[in-house]
């Protein structure tokens, strides 16, 4: 059974937004829930799930090693690094259990964390992401950008992503807010997490172990992370709700914020109620 003393923490430390290792925003009071952000962005990207879940959560939104206002960090060579650094903030916070919702990469470094410390999963929510390694095809991508953004910056790596980060109906201020947060990342930090997903390990035989309250979030229109691998996904692991958002591209808690934050929701009180029981 998990204890969490973090309430206590965020009572003494209301302020407290900077780890050794990780930036971070902590708001809010109730079962601790983590936001991990996508590729190439930062947390911000979770500002309208924040504010919607910190009426009845804790939410903890970090910034990975290298990105956001955690650029000043080391960047980390492989996603166990990223879950690594995530295990020592909870713990830095006084939480021993949380549910972990990641998009993209941040789906990847879920995946990562429940591998490493599955008994500190309330839940698991995965968005718009993929358990399968890359291909052959997807490693050479990932080299091209690497190389991309060391000849010509992050902003034409950016340019390159948005048409598959969004779909055409996403409106212009998504489109703005996105390539911002795109732009202000850095080459060191994006190359370095480039290199960390194209090295990550084939994760499909860990979802059937994962047995906590789950949720599998895709956009409709993902190029990235399609419907059909993310229904796969859901087949696989024990507990899992499946929402497909009509009309979303691969970044779908931004383009469709009130249904993903719905599903969010859903997923959190399915955690919250086994966490009653134990």
């Amino acid at each position: 059974m998990c204890r969490n003393v973090g309430q206590l923490l965020i009572e003494w430390f209301p302020n407290m937004i900077s780890h050794p290792r990780l930036a971070y925003a902590d708001e809010g009071h109730g079962p601790p829930v983590v936001l991990l952000h996508a590729f190439p962005l930062d947390g911000r990207m979770w500002d309208a799930q924040k504010e919607a879940l910190a009426n009845q959560h804790r939410v903890v939104v970090p910034d990975f090693a290298g990105f956001g206002r955690s650029q000043d960090r080391k960047p980390r060579s492989s996603l166990d690094e990223h879950a690594e650094d995530l295990a020592d903030l909870l713990s830095a916070l006084g939480i021993e259990c949380a549910t972990v919702i990641g998009l993209s990469m941040g789906g990847y470094v879920a995946l990562a964390f429940a591998r490493r410390y599955p008994k500190r999963l309330l839940g698991l929510g995965l968005a718009d992401t993929r358990a399968a390694p890359d291909s052959p095809e997807g490693r050479t991508a990932r080299d091209q950008n690497i190389e991309l953004v060391q000849r010509d910056g992050v902003k034409s790596l950016v340019e390159r992503m948005l048409p598959k980060l969004l779909s055409e109906q996403a409106s212009t201020d998504v489109v703005a807010r996105v390539r911002a947060i795109g732009n202000s990342q850095s080459a060191q930090g994006v190359s370095a997490a480039l290199a960390a997903m194209r090295d990550r390990p084939d994760s499909t035989s860990l979802l059937a172990g994962i047995d906590v309250a789950s949720a599998v979030i895709v956009g409709s229109l993902d190029a990235i992370a399609t419907p059909t691998e993310m229904r796969d996904m859901a087949h696989r692991l024990p507990r899992a709700e499946l929402t497909i958002i009509d009309g979303a591209g691969h970044l779908a808690n931004l383009e469709a914020p009130l249904p993903f934050t719905r599903a969010t929701l859903a997923l959190l009180a399915r955690a919250s109620e086994r966490s009653a029981r134990a």
